[in-house]
């Protein structure tokens, strides 16, 4: 049978007056008349856009990877119940994806461009930045190049390379809109430095590499907006590589802890004013953990706690900020108001935050977390 044939509108040849007394012509295709030098070579064919995407592809795209997770009550079969993506970072077979990729996995392999499907173990994951570290094993590995996150400039011209929704080694470019952004992960911390895009993400493009024009990987794919055009996150290399680097020498993330349980509580003008305060909040101490720093330090419910080393602390995500960039052991001065009369300031020696649980819900209130 004959195919059939599809209408589509505005694309008629339009008539066109070339400005000849008496005499309209109709502008049409007509075939080119080549002369008779050889036909461009490729590279000649592309543009400089095209040809730094391409060089993109070709130097970091053999090193990313699909991770197919189950889960012990996945699909019958053993069928992959998850899907994301990832990227190799040594030749020895660790590999970096998104936390929530892999969170509660009791099965984790991945898929190389090469067609080799890899049996991975979880090195370990860090929900409070949404990074998880697996390794794989097998010889002739290729491994991304990382680049430094913290050079960026907004306008700089940005690659990702995934697996959206099942569609493995696609890509996508666009530019770098935005730097320093704040993200809530799904352990409900924020993460912050995070870099905003405009490449196009989708499921399945999780944990895959942000890569600049040179080839090398400045962020992991991490998050979009729901219903919006051209808002992708990708938290900053840096971060990621820290982290890598925690997991790999302790199996997991050693950072400061507090051991407290605060909320964020607004002040007043007058408040303010009596107190010295420089933000418009504090963070108020619901309970200490027995026998943790802030109880130690003498910390008690109803403090509040408006500065750490001289900084206004204006919400618990400040807190978590200002702790988890400190070392276990490094000592803190907290500024704390007690009976809304007394101002003092008390040494606090930090201690290793305890590791997450294996599966976590986000907090009900973002202004009630602990720290």
């Amino acid at each position: 049978p004959a195919a059939p044939m599809l209408a589509l509108r505005g694309l008629r040849a339009p008539r066109v007056a070339l400005g000849v007394p008496g005499r309209a012509m109709t502008a049409a295709w007509a075939p080119r008349r080549w002369s008779s030098s050889p036909p461009p070579s490729e590279g000649e064919a592309l543009d400089a856009f095209s040809r730094t995407v391409v060089g993109v592809v070709d130097k970091a795209g053999p090193a990313v990877v699909a991770v197919h997770v189950t889960h012990a009550h996945g699909e019958p079969g053993g069928q992959p119940s998850g899907q994301g993506s990832g990227f190799i970072i040594s030749s020895d077979g660790y590999v970096i994806t998104n936390d929530h990729v892999v969170s509660g996995a009791a099965g984790i392999t991945c898929l190389l461009t090469d067609g080799r499907r890899l049996p991975a173990r979880l090195v370990g994951a860090d929900p409070a930045v949404d990074v998880a570290l697996l390794q794989v094993s097998a010889g002739a590995l290729p491994s991304v190049e990382l680049g430094d996150s913290t050079t960026l400039r907004v306008g700089q011209l940005v690659v990702a390379l995934g697996n959206p929704l099942g569609l493995e080694n696609s890509v996508s470019a666009g530019v770098l809109s935005a730097l320093g952004r704040s993200l809530r992960s799904q352990s409900g911390r924020m993460i912050d430095g995070v870099l905003q895009s405009d490449v196009a993400l989708n499921p399945g493009n999780s944990g895959g590499p942000l890569v600049d024009s040179r080839g090398r990987v400045v962020g992991v794919n991490t998050a979009i907006v729901q219903g919006a055009q051209g808002l992708s996150f990708s938290v900053p290399m840096a971060t990621a590589e820290w982290v890598a680097s925690q997991l790999i020498t302790h199996g997991r993330v050693k950072r400061g802890y507090l051991g407290l349980l605060g909320a964020t509580r607004g002040a007043s003008s007058p408040l303010q004013r009596s107190f010295k305060l420089t933000k418009s909040s504090f963070v108020e101490v619901v309970d200490t953990v027995p026998g943790g720093p802030a109880a130690e330090a003498g910390l008690v419910a109803g403090d509040w706690l408006v500065a750490l080393d001289g900084r206004p602390v204006a919400s618990m995500d400040d807190l978590y900020r200002e702790v988890s960039t400190k070392p276990p052991d490094a000592s803190v001065t907290a500024t704390v108001v007690r009976d809304n009369s007394r101002v003092f300031n008390v040494s606090i020696t930090l201690s290793d935050e305890p590791p997450p649980p294996q599966r976590q819900p986000p907090p009900q209130s973002p202004q009630q977390q602990q720290q």
